[in-house]
Order: C-alpha cells, then sequence, then structure tokens
C-alpha cells in the first residue's frame, strides 16, 4: 500500500518585488497551514519522507508541517522537480520515490497538484485550494504501478476556519 499525500503550499504575497520562487507566504498562509497541518496530525499517520518545491512558500509551509507533526528532518528533502505547474515532473518524480518509502508527503503547486490529485484520485476536485492537503492512496507495492487510487482524506483551511 503506497500513501501519497500532497500539500499545496499557503496563500503567499506577490507585494514583494522578488523572483516567483522568493515569495513568502502571507499572514493567512500561515495561519491555514497551522490549521491544515493541526488537523492532519489526528488523523495520526505516520509519514516515511517528505519533499517540497525550494520555492519559499512550499518550504515554509512544509517546515510548519513538519513542525506540527513532530516529523524528523532528516528525512526532509528539498527538490527542484516539485517546482512543477504542469503536473508532469510531479507524477514522474512520485512514480520514481524509492519503495521502501510507504507513504509520503510534498509540498508544491497548482495547477500540478489538482492535476495528480484529479488524475490519480477517485474523487473529482475543482482546484486544491492553497494551504489544501489531499491524501491518496493506492494498493500497490512500487510507486512505478501508481495509477488510479482513491482519494482518502481532503482537508482544506475554509473548512476549519471558525
Amino acid at each position: 500500500m503506497k500513501n501519497l499525500i500532497l500539500v499545496r503550499h499557503g496563500k503567499s504575497s506577490w507585494e514583494y518585488s522578488v523572483g516567483d520562487k522568493d515569495r513568502p507566504l502571507l499572514e493567512r498562509g500561515i495561519t491555514d497551514a497551522f490549521l491544515v497541518a493541526n488537523k492532519f496530525q489526528e488523523e495520526g499517520v505516520a509519514i516515511d519522507a517528505v519533499f517540497s518545491s525550494p520555492a519559499n512558500r512550499a518550504l515554509h509551509t512544509a517546515m510548519i508541517f513538519c513542525r506540527q507533526l513532530y516529523f524528523s528532518l532528516d528525512e526532509f528533502q528539498v527538490t527542484e522537480r516539485l517546482y512543477d505547474f504542469s503536473g508532469n515532473e510531479v507524477l514522474q518524480y512520485v512514480q520514481e520515490l524509492n519503495n521502501s518509502l510507504d507513504t509520503v508527503m510534498i509540498f508544491g503547486h497548482n495547477h500540478a497538484f489538482t492535476y495528480i490529485a484529479n488524475l490519480l484520485g477517485n474523487t473529482y476536485i475543482e482546484n486544491v485550494p492553497t494551504s489544501g492537503l489531499v491524501h491518496l492512496q493506492f494498493d500497490v507495492q512500487h510507486w512505478a504501478s501508481v495509477e488510479k487510487g482513491i482519494t482518502e482524506k481532503t482537508i482544506f483551511p475554509k473548512e476549519l476556519r471558525t
């Protein structure tokens, strides 16, 4: 059984004159990431590895989740391959994951994550929102065999805001 947990980066700011990779999270992005991370932590899912896009907004979101999930940074990696907006590179990356990893969490971007969630899951999602989490599950032993699975869970910040 393989589990893929997609987390789109938190809401980011466009107000600074920096390159796309350097855009920071807005306060709402930070708050929403904490909300979703805390809710996901209640699920008790054991994560084997965490991978993130090198973009500042994705890295910051990943750090919030790692902290809230008490995830060791020894199993955290940054990869340029997740700085992908189409989803093609993300899909290839997932299919090349080490088979010793059963549950992997990745942090990245749209439209890639909405595309992957719909391609691989069994529940249509119009748009994975910022800080949105989609947990996909596959009845396979090898990441290379990942095709259509089930959408085990979605956690979107809008559902958690009071």
